[in-house]
């Protein structure tokens, strides 16, 4: 099919070299943390291909500097609920490389008990909420989390992410109309990949520049390159002070790119070769590891190491996968919400 309108879409322009300095310490921990995402994601797609991991699987390749960015810039108590695109996510949060692989592979060792595969995750050590597989499920969600929060008394955010398809559910205006009318701490955050599923942002909505979404409810919002983590950390610091202040919610419209399909069985036959070529030159684990060695942060045998490292740890979350054991069936009356009082639950 052709689709000229897809070909001719607005591109993320790549960011200049020499940003404002942080320190090598900030610039490590992007980098390992988009190194691990990429690296995690690379061996999902191997496994998932010797069918060692089944059902739906979306990974987070080209999207890392999100997750990155954000790490530096959120609190460990601040509460965290995306989409299904959410490996990276979780990983970033401080979930074992281990406990998600092993939850891929649906073993009982996994972060979810092997009871949610790649679409669930859940941590409440780590104030992660999902991984929810229903499209813009989580807005409601997270604007929920940041009611309770608000109730509660703290300064902590909910941070509520989804991506660009979802930005077009109703529940989405409703929870805006919530969040802005009480003023509710919650960063939202809109994953804009280009494309919902198969089909371009160019093609679903007149408004292109999605940001501008939260204007029609007073919310501050901004677009971000999020093909760069240094730009990321600075726009969810900006926001985050916003929110922790008492303002209200905050919207931001995050530009990123997916180097693979929807998910596994996505061929991406709709993008041109072109296309995501322009996106590879921009990715975001090569522009970190350019500055950093740019920037004399690190030399090329630190980063080596970290590759090493990162390298081992990946190996080990697979071998722990490959050993750990399935759910009992009996488990599958586990950790499942009951009220005991009603008639049909079962003892």
């Amino acid at each position: 099919m052709n689709m000229p309108e897809v070909l001719n879409r607005p591109k993320i322009k790549a960011s200049k070299v020499n940003e404002p300095l942080y320190s090598r310490e900030t610039w490590l921990l992007w980098y390992e943390t988009m190194l691990r995402i990429r690296r995690f994601e690379e061996r999902t797609l191997m496994m998932y291909s010797q069918q060692k991991i089944r059902g739906f699987c979306h990974v987070y390749i080209g999207q890392e500097a999100i997750a990155a960015g954000m790490v530096s810039a959120i609190r460990k108590e601040d509460a965290l609920v995306t989409a299904y695109r959410q490996h990276g996510n979780a990983i970033s949060r401080g979930l074992s490389t281990k406990s998600c692989m092993a939850e891929l592979y649906g073993k009982e060792t996994g972060c979810v008990k092997g009871k949610g595969g790649s679409m669930h995750f859940f941590s409440k050590e780590h104030r992660y909420f999902g991984g929810n597989g229903i499209v813009g499920a989580q807005i409601p969600i997270g604007t929920g989390i940041a009611f309770a929060e608000k109730y509660k008394g703290t300064d902590n955010l909910c941070v509520t992410m989804f991506g660009d398809g979802a930005a077009r559910q109703g529940a989405l205006y409703e929870s805006f109309n919530m969040a802005m009318s009480w003023k509710l701490p919650v960063l939202y955050i809109l994953e804009n990949n280009g494309y919902a599923m198969g089909t371009s942002v160019e093609r679903t909505s007149n408004v292109t520049e999605m940001y501008k979404i939260g204007n029609a409810f007073d919310i501050p919002s901004e677009p971000v390159d999020g093909m760069n983590p240094a730009k990321v950390h600075e726009a969810i610091s900006r926001a985050a002070e916003h929110i922790r202040a008492g303002n209200g919610p905050y919207f931001l419209e995050i530009k990123t790119y997916r180097y693979r399909g929807h998910s596994v069985s996505d061929p991406g036959t709709y993008r041109t070769k072109e296309e995501v070529e322009h996106y590879k030159s921009l990715d975001p684990l090569h522009f970190t590891e350019n500055q950093i060695l740019e920037q004399g942060l690190a030399s090329q045998s630190e980063l080596d190491e970290i590759q090493n490292k990162i390298k081992l740890e990946i190996d080990e979350a697979v071998a722990f996968a490959e050993n750990s054991a399935y759910p009992d069936p009996s488990s599958l009356y586990e950790d499942n919400y009951s009220q005991p009082d009603y008639p049909f639950i079962r003892n």
